[in-house]
Formats: structure tokens, sequence, C-alpha cells
């Protein structure tokens, strides 16, 4: 089949899936923005069910269709690995697969194996561990392919575990695997498995997930990787480089765009626009007050989105970075109020933001002239991973539980 066709229809699939489904980290175009405002702006009296997991996970749901897709893994040394599948309107575990780490699965105590967030084309399910394990199945289950990429490098690793995601750009599947020991992202042929091409990376622990950087056409598509030499702007079938960005990144909340514009992580965040013809980029604006700290910065309607390390979320204008509002992102939790702890990403649909804490204390804010947290709920278990939007329900997941807000 030519490659025209095969990367034609990738992208058509993913835009199909885009306004619905979420497919991977963020969603379809890395953004963590769905057009969506169905999504309730309660969530307490608004939980449609729920679902017992089988192990920890840190890695957050995807959505295809009617079903979610999901990891996990258990066992004293998190070596066992679990794909999980749900019905999307009813809770139901359609299927569960499990298979045994090959690789490394040492992590800090607040990470575990299933970190990274798993990927979908659409037609099949890719899942990422901790300990570079990578298998396919299709959406009902089947093995596909599994991938020890430590049989292959065995000397990726670092000593705290393994967090970046997984991203699909030109019908590829793009693999992070950046450490100080044995540093690289690879392009995977989505049907086999089988390297189209990898790239040496600094050697330096790297947390961040790639972004997609959608062009006019399929071939003017970028995968962006980040680190802290810089930012490399990657076509995501042959893994050449288009260009480069030398200022030092953050290596832990990954970059986001939106109307043309990468938003990074460095200095504080930093605003650039590509330039033409593998041109290096321009540098908008930066702004050191605007500096996320875990959690990835968001765009929406014209604002950029950050929350630092005091728990403080900042927004500021996303063409001049001018600051318009601060919000503590705290409630009353019992006789104190929550902790202001963060690793998940917020998501926005319908002019709100939806947040969670360390703690699974739920906040959703109204975003607009000021910010106003106009509802919260207590989970009363660990959240860390990224929620999903889709087909207006909110998807979220602790160790123990998989709840959707919704209809």
């Amino acid at each position: 089949m030519p490659r025209a066709f095969l990367i034609t229809f990738g992208l058509l699939a993913t835009l199909c899936c885009a306004g619905a489904d979420w497919p991977q980290f963020r969603g379809a175009d890395s953004s963590g923005v769905a057009n969506d405002r169905q999504v309730p702006t309660t969530i307490g009296d608004r939980i449609a069910w729920s679902a017992e997991l089988p192990g920890r996970g840190l890695s957050g749901p995807i959505v295809v269709g009617e079903r979610l897709f999901l990891t996990a893994s258990s066992g004293y040394q998190q070596d066992r690995l679990h794909l999980l599948c749900f019905n999307v309107q009813t809770g139901k575990k359609l299927w569960e697969r499990e298979f045994w780490a090959t690789g490394r699965t040492l992590c800090h105590p607040k990470m575990c194996n299933a970190t990274p967030t798993s990927a979908s084309d659409g037609k099949r399910f890719f899942a990422f561990f901790s300990s570079n394990d990578v298998i396919c199945v299709d959406l009902d289950g089947n093995l596909q392919w599994m991938r020890g990429m430590t049989y292959d490098y065995p000397n990726a690793s670092n000593s705290i575990g393994m967090a970046s995601s997984l991203a699909i750009a030109g019908d590829t599947l793009i693999v992070p695997v950046e450490n100080m020991s044995e540093s690289f992202t690879a392009g995977l042929d989505p049907a086999t498995g089988v390297n189209r091409w990898k790239l040496d990376r600094p050697l330096i622990d790297n947390w961040t997930s790639p972004a997609v950087l959608r062009g006019k056409t399929p071939d003017d598509d970028l995968v962006i990787l980040q680190s802290a030499k810089g930012i490399s702007a990657i076509k995501p079938y042959t893994g050449f480089e288009a260009w480069h960005f030398d200022e030092p990144a953050n290596v832990q909340p990954s970059a986001t765009s939106a109307g043309g514009i990468l938003y990074v992580p460095s200095k504080g965040l930093t605003a650039l626009e590509p330039g033409a013809n593998g041109a290096a980029p321009r540098v908008v604006w930066q702004a050191n007050r605007i500096s996320p700290a875990t959690p990835s910065p968001i765009v929406d309607d014209g604002k950029v989105y950050a929350i630092n390390g005091s728990g403080v979320l900042i927004c500021a204008d996303a063409k001049s970075a001018q600051v318009l509002w601060q919000l503590r992102l705290q409630v009353q939790s019992g006789e104190k109020p929550s902790r202001s702890v963060f690793s998940s990403t917020p998501v926005a649909a319908g002019g709100h933001l939806y947040v969670f804490n360390e703690d699974g204390v739920a906040m959703v804010v109204k975003t607009g002239a000021t910010g106003e947290i106009v509802s919260s709920h207590e989970f009363g278990e660990t959240i860390l991973c990224t929620p999903a939007i889709a087909n207006g329900a909110l998807y979220v997941r602790s160790d123990q539980h998989l709840w959707k807000i919704g209809k």
C-alpha cells in the first residue's frame, strides 16, 4: 500500500475520532482540550459508574468509540502488566489481558510500572510500561505483537522509573525512552512493532511526553520532543529533524500547542512560532511568572493556564503572556483545606478546567475574566493520572478504581 495513502488514511482516522474520542495522552492533538460542552460541571452527583481495577496505575484512560482502554500493574515487583477494556456506557469490563514485564520494574514509590499513558490508532491498542515493554493488541484484545525494548537496549532505564507516554502521528507509533544510560526515541511501525527509525537523545532523565504539532497536510505534521537540551521537531514517518530550539526545557511538564504556536516549559513558559520550510522557530515571548510544575500547561480560548509548585493556577493571555488572574487550587477538605500537590495535567471543555490533586480532590474551575472553583468532589483515593474527555463525559482513575462522570 503506498505510503501517501497510509499517511492520509491515518490522518483521516485521527480527524474522525478527534471530536469524540480521546486516543492518547491529552487527546488526539496533545492539547488536553475537548470541543465538548456536555461535560458536567459538577462531579459528585454525576458519577455514572465506577469499576474496580486489578493494580496500580498513573496512566490515563483513552477512549475509542464505545470502548475505554487502560493499563495497570500489579505484583510485589510491579511486574504483572494488565491491559483492560471497558464499555463506556455501562462500565462493564469487556476483556483483560495480562503479561509479564521483561524489563526493569523498579520505580519511585509514587510511581509504578503502569505510568505511561497508552494510545490507539482506531484499529489497535498500544500499551507502554515503565519496564519499556510495548504491547499491541487489536480492539478485542487479541495480541498482535509485543516488544521488550530492554532486550534491544539493555541499559535504557533510570532509578525513578519511566513515565513518558506514547504518541501516534504520521502512521507511526512514537515511543520515548529517554534516560541517563541509553537514551533514545523510536518510531515504530504500528502493524509490526519494528523500528522505522531510532534517534539517539540527550543522556538526561526525561519524563516529558511527545506532542503532535499538526500541519496543513499530513506531510507537515511534526512530533515535538522535549528535553533539557532543547526542543526537536521530528517528521514522524522518517525521524528527520525539521528544526531544533536550543534553549533547555523542563523534563516533567510537556509542551502543548494551539493556533500554530508551541508553548514550551522553558524559562518559565516560552511561546514559539515554528518557522516555514524547516526554519528555526521564532520566540514570541518568554514569561518566568508562568512556570508550570509537574502538570503540563494547557491553552484554551486564547488563554494559557499553568499550575505552579505552590498549587496556584495561573491564567495568562496566550498572545502576550500578560497574567490575567491567579487562583489557589484549594477547597475545604474535612476540617482543613486540601493539599495543593498536583501531578495530573488539567483537561478543558466548555469553558471549564477539570483539575485533580494527588489526594483525589477534583475541582471544576470556571474560566473567564476571573477563575472560580464552581464545584469539587473528594474521591478519597490518590489520583495522579491525566483524565480523558469523550462524548460528554470525563474519565479518571486511581490505583483502585476507574470512574465515569457524565450521563
